[in-house]
């Protein structure tokens, strides 16, 4: 979209001027006409109706109404002074209430006079109010722009200082209109406006702007979401068919001596179904000639780690070098005994790198890598650092990918002549539009069943008042020789939360569990790393049965003999982090629990997060309601991946739209990959010109 005009600096646009301009810079990122322009509305009001007191019922939402202030009063003191207004009209009667802004409000609302207010009523006791409403003289309130649904557009505390209210730029929205009238480029090509059935750029933004009717608004949406996610997809599916490319991969032909062993010889268990398939995927990748960028996802225990040991075994066989790297100590740390106990008795050698490795180590480490003679490692962050260089590095796993960022992971390519195959693991599970979206280069695995014997985890909520019966249930469950983990959200006191203080609950859960018959290990953020891991193999080791701590256990540790799981104000987390914290048990044969302790006050939110973790042990159910309630932009790992900046498209709503762009962009580049057609010249035009800045791919590549 860009047409000079539409480059033009925001200062020159009529109404405006440069402290007005200084604002919209710093609070909304908008320098120019068209940055203004993709500051859309978040909501319209239809300004057709006005209801009445008498109408309105707790199920409203933002409604619009005339009536009289017949009586207005200071209540309150300090920081619950507030303005109360009397508004009545003749239905009924309501209460108007400000708690910011007193003087100004104070000046402008007069008793006597006749306003239309604008809000969402809320009720208390029986009584119908509204706080902080938009507000004018009914005098006043004339159709200042022709149309019947009035945008609202999100503003700030400072913008309303320069008269930037939503009111401020939906008249600056007009102004650009009226000044680029038909210079609105085009972006998408005809055919698939017509296939689509899609009104124009130009038709889109105006409609967004100042709708005429819903019917039309609805099509400018549809649209504009349409091109976000049809952009979105374009990036990512053409950067990964340009790799695709570019980079031979290596191929690893032969199931070798190492891999046969292992799987005829070490391997724990029978390999589920899904585990035999995503292995198949793996094997199809690295015989194709092409390299692999596979996303393996996995709840927690459904082994993903097994399918990674046999991949790196596959490339060893191959006469390749493989690591894996992890993202805490601790966890490179389990990975590292986890492996050497699977491979016991096996003539194959594999070194640990961490921060912590001594310099002696890590010389030899280094030595090893470089002349080939080290085929396995795994590491923290310490594999990325610049002395560490592999002889031929054939695989790199990485573990618990929404830890690394993307520079990081290319970081890791660049260790060896040769681009390595790339397998990212995560037990984060990640809903289907949301990879599609986020990680949409990569091709996606999943493993999704247990293995045999794995008994599913029983979750119940508790409230304070039913802790005693809980702890009567951790001492049984201690007597029949299971461990308990007891989690708590915050290391530090907060006022404002109310939180119960991780020091506090360590010394509840002492007095309730004394000693010498229980000990109790304790594990929190502000510990040193050393005496971290020195309370963590106490508690592997069986020789506390009770573990405190904060979050720091999410992540990968695994003790098969915990069986008690009790998450402490667990309304304070959220669904994603709450299923992480459950998967620390459930790691044995023996029948597993996760017990979440909540105070009696919760919001409509937590209620929905907790019945979902009663209801259901499945990760995606999970993960997809998680999206619902929190948006894509607070999930994990989704903030570092640069992708999600969109100003309309709702992943959890528009899976339709996202599936169709996708779909669209596929069968594009089937026939034109680089975008040469004529037809497909908008296209590409406005393709280059989004992407100009994004030496951000070029790392990826």
């Amino acid at each position: 979209m860009a047409s000079q005009i539409l480059l033009t600096p925001v200062d020159y646009l009529k109404g405006v001027g440069p402290s007005r301009a200084d604002v919209l810079k710093k609070e909304l990122s908008v320098f120019t006409w068209e940055d203004l322009l993709l500051h859309y509305p978040f909501r319209y009001i239809d300004k057709t109706r006005f209801y009445t007191i008498g109408e309105i019922n707790a199920d409203m939402q933002y409604i619009q109404l005339a009536g009289t202030v017949t009586h207005k009063e200071m209540a309150g003191s300090g920081r619950s002074k507030r303005l109360v207004a009397r508004f009545e009209d003749e239905t009924g009667r309501m209460e108007l209430i400000w708690f910011r802004g007193l003087k100004w409000i104070d000046g402008y609302v007069k008793t006597g006079q006749r306003y239309v207010v604008f809000e969402k009523p809320t009720f208390y006791n029986g009584k119908v109010s509204m706080v902080h409403p938009e507000m004018e003289l009914l005098s006043e309130n004339k159709k200042e722009f022709n149309t019947s649904l009035q945008p609202v557009y999100p503003s700030t505390e400072k913008l309303k200082k320069f008269a930037l209210d939503s009111k401020g730029i939906m008249r600056l929205q007009h102004a650009i209109l009226a000044e680029v009238s038909g210079e609105i480029p085009e972006t998408l090509p005809a055919y698939l406006l017509e296939k689509h059935r899609l009104p124009s750029k130009g038709e889109a933004i105006r409609h967004v702007h100042f709708p005429p009717n819903e019917q039309a608004l609805n099509r400018a949406i549809a649209r504009l979401k349409f091109e976000e996610l049809f952009f979105i997809q374009l990036k990512l599916l053409y950067y990964k068919q340009v790799r695709t490319r570019r980079f031979k991969g290596i191929v690893f032909d032969k199931v070798g001596d190492q891999f046969n062993t292992f799987y005829n010889e070490k391997l724990p268990f029978e390999l589920t179904g899904a585990q035999k398939r995503v292995l198949k995927e793996i094997r199809k990748d690295t015989l194709s000639g092409f390299q692999m960028n596979r996303l393996l996802q996995g709840d927690v225990g459904s082994g993903k780690t097994v399918i990674a040991l046999m991949s790196m075994l596959l490339a060893i066989d191959n006469g390749w070098q493989a690591c894996m790297m992890a993202p805490t100590e601790l966890l490179a740390m389990q990975h590292f005994n986890s492996v050497k106990k699977l491979l016991e008795g096996m003539d194959l050698q594999a070194g640990l790198l961490t921060g912590s490795t001594p310099m002696s180590e890590r010389k030899v480490i280094f030595e090893q890598l470089e002349n080939g003679t080290l085929p396995l490692l795994i590491g923290t962050h310490a594999l990325i650092e610049e002395s560490v260089q592999f002889r031929q590095l054939g695989l790199a796993v990485v573990d618990e990918q929404h830890r690394f960022g993307v520079e990081q992971r290319a970081k890791l390519w660049k260790k060896s002549r040769q681009v390595p195959h790339v397998l990212v693991m995560t037990a984060t599970p990640i809903p289907r539009t949301l990879a599609m979206t986020v990680y949409g280069d990569l091709d996606v695995s999943v493993i999704d069943e247990l293995p045999a014997g794995r008994k599913p985890i029983i979750t119940t909520h508790r409230y304070e008042s039913g802790r005693l019966r809980v702890l009567g249930f951790l001492k049984e469950e201690i007597a029949r020789g299971r461990q308990v983990y007891i989690v708590y959200p915050l290391i530090e006191e907060s006022e404002k939360l109310d939180l119960l203080n991780l020091m506090e609950g360590y010394d509840q859960i002492v007095r309730a569990f004394p000693r010498p018959q229980y000990q109790v290990s304790i594990v929190h953020g502000k510990m040193k790393p050393a005496e971290k891991d020195f309370e963590m193999q106490r508690f592997l080791k069986g020789e506390t049965q009770l573990m405190v701590a904060t979050t720091v256990i999410e992540v990968g540790v695994d003790v098969p003999n915990a069986s008690v799981m009790v998450i402490e104000n667990s309304e304070r987390f959220g669904l994603s982090q709450l299923h992480q914290l459950r998967g620390r048990v459930g790691r044995g044969a023996e029948q597993s629990y996760c017990i979440l302790m909540t105070g009696n006050k919760l919001s409509k939110e937590a209620k929905v997060r907790l019945e979902t973790m009663v209801r259901t042990n499945d990760g995606f159910e999970i993960a997809e309601t998680d999206l619902k309630l929190r948006g894509p932009g607070d999930l994990q790992g989704t903030r570092q991946s640069g992708m999600l900046d969109l100003r309309l498209a709702n992943l959890a709503k528009d899976q339709q739209i996202l599936r169709e762009a996708r779909e669209c962009v596929q069968e594009l580049l089937g026939e034109d990959p680089e975008l040469t057609l004529p037809e497909n010249q908008v296209l590409k035009n406005f393709f280059l010109q989004q992407h100009k800045k994004a030496a951000f791919w070029e790392k990826i590549s």
